[in-house]
């Protein structure tokens, strides 16, 4: 098992190394400079030459990707002479530890990780992210809870009543929610239950999960603005989690042990509780993590959408301002945190179904 678990953590941290090597190339080569970004379109070539130096531009592409690294990662070298520089402006969020010296000027040092400066509100990329991340963290885990819960219910359903109405309305509305676009449920979704109906529902069209008092009071919590965008964006894996559990339901049941309680009197409740649903589980774990990515790309349109203040609204306005650090960070940070979770839910597989050792 411990074999298992190191290979696992092995790919993850390849597959981490190849999104960082495709960011950082990807944004390197795209069209728009970046010291005109940083100093606003009235500048000096004096001055757009020092802020190029000072972000490191004119270094070569290698040294580039090695300063960016060497940034990104907690482990890294530096040159203790030049502890004051860029990396570490708030010192009292990004003070670096030094572990081991190096020869006479290198140091390895520990620290947080540095994602650059926005450079349109020179905050750090880390700090927007710590705000940004636990609302969209929030929207996506209560869509997979709702999509997990809902599915294995409505996918157990139609397992047990097969070939009835219940089964084929299931399977067809599950083929209509796998087709429908995020941006477009999320549009829909809020011209029907936001704007129609908004007198029975109560529900905003747009608003994120804090709203302004209209009275002074400053910030408070308003979680029906999660609503609309939860279910928004737990349809598609509502749809792929019932049409799983389905499948996989029928499966079980056609089992030899399922038979067996069968025949030692076991009440057709006990049998889907305590057989069917435990053992038809294993491809629906292996969906959610998959599903987890999709879920964050979905959450880019159905967060835009709806105004909700998370790390896809980031994005969209960080390309829309070409402030690449911002969409650099956003992408670097989910993709990470992605790439965790299918290493985790891997390892939870491995746990579940011993035959996935000998596969992985």
């Amino acid at each position: 098992m411990l074999r298992f678990i190191l290979r696992k953590i092995g790919y993850g941290f390849l597959v981490m190394i190849g999104i960082i090597t495709v960011i950082f190339l990807l944004f390197s080569i795209l069209p728009g400079d970046s010291t005109i970004m940083t100093m606003g379109q009235r500048s000096d070539v004096s001055s757009e030459e020092a802020v190029r130096k000072e972000l490191g531009l004119d270094l070569p592409l290698g040294t580039r990707y090695l300063n960016y690294l060497n940034d990104i990662f907690p482990l890294s070298i530096h040159n203790q002479v030049n502890t004051e520089s860029i990396f570490y402006l708030d010192k009292n969020k990004y003070e670096a530890y030094t572990l081991l010296k190096l020869g006479k000027e290198n140091v390895l040092v520990v620290k947080k990780p540095y994602l650059g400066r926005s450079y349109q509100s020179k905050r750090l990329v880390m700090e927007m992210l710590n705000e940004a991340i636990p609302k969209t963290a929030l929207l996506a885990l209560i869509s997979i809870f709702f999509a997990i819960v809902a599915g294995i219910f409505f996918g157990v359903l139609s397992a047990v009543f097969k070939d009835t109405w219940f089964d084929k309305t299931a399977l067809v509305v599950s083929v209509m929610g796998m087709s429908l676009p995020s941006f477009f449920a999320a549009i829909l979704f809020a011209w029907i239950f936001a704007f129609l109906l908004a007198d029975v529902t109560g529900l905003n069209m747009f608003g994120s999960l804090y709203t302004v008092s209209d009275f002074g009071e400053g910030e408070y919590l308003d979680l029906k603005n999660l609503i609309l965008p939860a279910i928004t964006l737990g349809i598609r894996p509502l749809a792929t989690v019932t049409e799983l559990m389905r499948n996989s339901s029928l499966e079980v049941m056609s089992q030899d042990f399922v038979r067996t309680a069968k025949a030692k009197g076991l009440s057709g409740y006990k049998i889907i509780k305590n057989h069917v649903v435990k053992n038809a589980l294993n491809p629906v774990v292996t969906a959610i993590s998959g599903w987890l990515a999709g879920m964050m790309a979905g959450a880019v349109f159905v967060e835009y959408v709806f105004d909700y203040k998370g790390v896809g609204v980031m994005i969209v306005h960080g390309l829309e301002k070409y402030d690449f650090p911002v969409v650099m960070g956003s992408l670097l940070y989910i993709s990470i945190v992605l790439v965790f979770i299918s290493i985790f839910v891997d390892i939870i597989y491995g746990l579940l179904d011993p035959r996935a050792k000998m596969k992985g």
